[in-house]
């Protein structure tokens, strides 16, 4: 599919425009394009911010009509023994990428303020989700369904509400609460597709788990640069944020090599795991 931002893709100062667009597209395949776009003119340069490139954030993101969206807890449980099990998996992440693809662009949008590396970084993450969609997506054909085949929750983008106030609050609990959660479970997702003799999805996922470590970084990376700007104590704002919105609660397991790798310290790992329930 050829995809088009049109005259964005030549104007200097349309960077926050760019990224409404991507984030207001509802196409699934036509996003991912549009993603892969901007993302390169923002590296080549092409896409940038001055004076003139002032918007009010969009409020909601583009998505199709299908998959219908559910609580957490009425989300059907099925073994990986079976294809359409682990094509549900599949469909699953492949849900949670797009998300991604969604929450990255609307970081740049929502937050013009924050410096052109910011924007860079994330327009370089939801050209990676975008990337992972497709792949899923891809991966889901050839079990037989589609994305949309199977319903889904809204989870990701609720906490972007909750944090689209602060950009404080987004990078401490995006990225280092729900996207490092994936870093977490997926070492065990890849052992129980290979046990189920699903190489194919298990390549998949190493792919993923590889690249969401240095997306978890990005959001490190900022939110400490967030708490010197503003004379916080990282590790101590972090707890108080957790506490605040999630009750102060994580599961097990940690992955505690990938989040070290991801921007974490041996003390707030410490932490986390007096605190997993």
């Amino acid at each position: 599919m050829v995809v088009s931002l049109g005259v964005l893709s030549v104007n200097g100062c349309a960077l926050l425009a760019a990224a409404a667009r991507c984030l207001a597209e509802a196409d699934p395949a036509t996003k991912a394009g549009l993603s892969a776009q901007a993302a390169a003119a923002i590296r080549a340069g092409v896409l940038a911010r001055d004076a003139r490139d002032v918007r009010s954030p969009a409020a909601k993101p583009g998505r199709p009509r299908r998959p219908a969206l559910v609580p957490p807890r009425q989300l059907p449980r099925r073994g990986l023994d079976q294809p359409a099990g682990r094509a549900a998996l599949v469909h699953a992440i492949a849900h949670i990428e797009f998300n991604a693809i969604n929450l990255a662009w609307d970081a740049i949008q929502r937050f013009p303020d924050m410096p052109a590396a910011f924007a860079a970084d994330w327009a370089r993450v939801a050209d990676d989700e975008a990337r992972h969609f497709t792949m899923l997506r891809e991966r889901l054909r050839g079990l037989g369904y589609d994305y949309g085949d199977f319903p889904a929750h809204d989870g990701l983008w609720q906490m972007a509400e909750a944090t689209g106030h602060d950009v404080l609050a987004r990078m401490a609990l995006v990225p280092r609460v729900l996207e490092a959660r994936g870093l977490d479970v997926t070492p065990g997702m890849i052992a129980r597709l290979e046990r189920a003799g699903d190489a194919a999805t298990a390549a998949c996922l190493r792919v993923i788990l590889r690249e969401e470590v240095a997306h978890v970084a990005i959001g490190s990376h900022w939110f400490r640069w967030l708490c010197g700007l503003r004379g916080l104590a990282p590790r101590e704002t972090y707890f108080r944020l957790l506490t605040e919105h999630m009750a102060g609660g994580v599961r097990r397991p940690l992955n505690r090599q990938a989040r070290l790798a991801a921007g974490f310290d041996a003390l707030e790992l410490e932490r986390l795991e007096a605190l997993c329930q």
